[in-house]
Formats: structure tokens, sequence, C-alpha cells
């Protein structure tokens, strides 16, 4: 029986210098979120938005109803300080079992 290759274990988000980085920080840094329109869809979204950028106002959230209703569209602008923010932020958003996509 052959041996098994071990997986590879390269991180998909590579660390990048902060020179070569596209992003300066800090700066305002939308995030589209699509989930089940409902309240617990936006109160989950809007306590992760502040766990991850305690500056965070909820009252900023741009909202797009799906033709049908059924879905919710959010825009959450936060204020993104570092790679290492942004990717915990996301991890948090495409977590959760009320969030269909993150963009």
């Amino acid at each position: 029986m052959a041996s098994a290759t071990p997986p590879d274990h390269t991180p998909v988000n590579p660390r990048i210098p902060p020179e070569d980085s596209l992003i300066q920080y800090p700066c305002p840094f939308p995030i589209k979120v699509m989930g089940v329109h409902e309240d617990a869809f936006v109160e989950a979204i809007v306590a992760i938005a502040t766990e991850h950028d305690p500056s965070f106002q909820a009252h900023t959230l741009e909202r797009r109803p799906s033709s049908s209703g059924k879905y919710l569209g959010l825009t959450v602008i936060v204020t993104a300080t570092s790679r290492t923010q942004l990717d915990n932020l996301y991890r948090a958003l495409t977590g959760h079992p009320l969030v269909k996509y993150v963009l």
C-alpha cells in the first residue's frame, strides 16, 4: 500500500508584509453579507461587526432585500486596522449559520 502524501499546510492567505499590502490601514472597508431576511440576522451581523470593530455604528448598515423578500443583503463598513482583523471578521461572518454569502 502506498503511503499517503501529507496535506499541504500552506496558509490560504499567506502573510503579506505591510509595505506590500494594497490596503493602507486604517481605512473604511465595505463587506457585503447576504443572509435570511430576519431580525436575528441583522442583530448577529451588527454584533460580529462591533466585536471586530468597536467603532462600528449599526445605523451605517445598508440594507437591500431580495426581490422575493426571503434574503437580505447588508453592506457593513468597518474600520479595517489590519489583515488579521479582516481575516478574523470574515471567519466570524462566514461561520454564522444565518449567513449565506460574504463578499
